[in-house]
């Protein structure tokens, strides 16, 4: 049974890759100098049956954002500086790659960003996409972008609970 969990020590970081360099690195040598600093938080995915192997992760920190970044229908909305919730890194492992494991991580991001957000002020989810195809993705649960800042894309509040709500059923 696959399950959820916060990166610790009993996770073989060394061992996962996912093709892109910087997302492996950050896995094997930050991650967790991160969850100590209280810098951001990294979660797993591993399997039961092999409880060591990272089948996947992502990484949650809390941001602040010029309102000009935001899409101009949420933009008119809000002060100048607004907090949110900052998807900063999601990475699956090639063995894993195209079998909707992205879907899982992505749904459980977005189901602890709601907790967030019942426990702190935030206006939703931000990701910067790391190039077109990645937005895209994104894009498909909701998330927007701007012309002016295209990558990084904005899941309102109200749009994430709905986001949510769909990808579980």
């Amino acid at each position: 049974m696959k399950k959820i969990e916060l990166l610790s020590q009993t996770h073989d970081r060394k061992k996962f890759d996912c093709g892109e360099i910087a997302l492996n690195q950050f896995l094997q040598r930050t991650a967790r100098q991160h969850i100590q600093k209280g810098l951001s938080r990294t979660f797993v995915l591993v399997d039961d049956e092999q409880p060591s192997v990272i089948i996947g992760f992502f990484t949650l920190s809390l941001c602040e954002v010029r309102v000009e970044c935001l899409p101009p229908r949420w933009a008119k909305k809000y002060p100048s500086i607004v907090p949110g919730v900052k998807l900063a890194r999601l990475a699956v492992s090639l063995d894993w790659q195209r079998q909707g494991i992205g879907s899982v991580l992505l749904v459980e991001a977005m189901k602890r960003a709601l907790v967030i957000a019942e426990n702190a002020g935030v206006i939703g989810l931000f990701v910067d996409a790391k190039d077109v195809s990645a937005k895209t993705y994104y894009e498909r649960y909701g998330f927007e972008g701007t012309t002016e800042r295209p990558l990084l894309l904005f899941l309102p509040l109200s749009s994430l609970s709905n986001a949510y709500e769909s990808a579980q059923e």
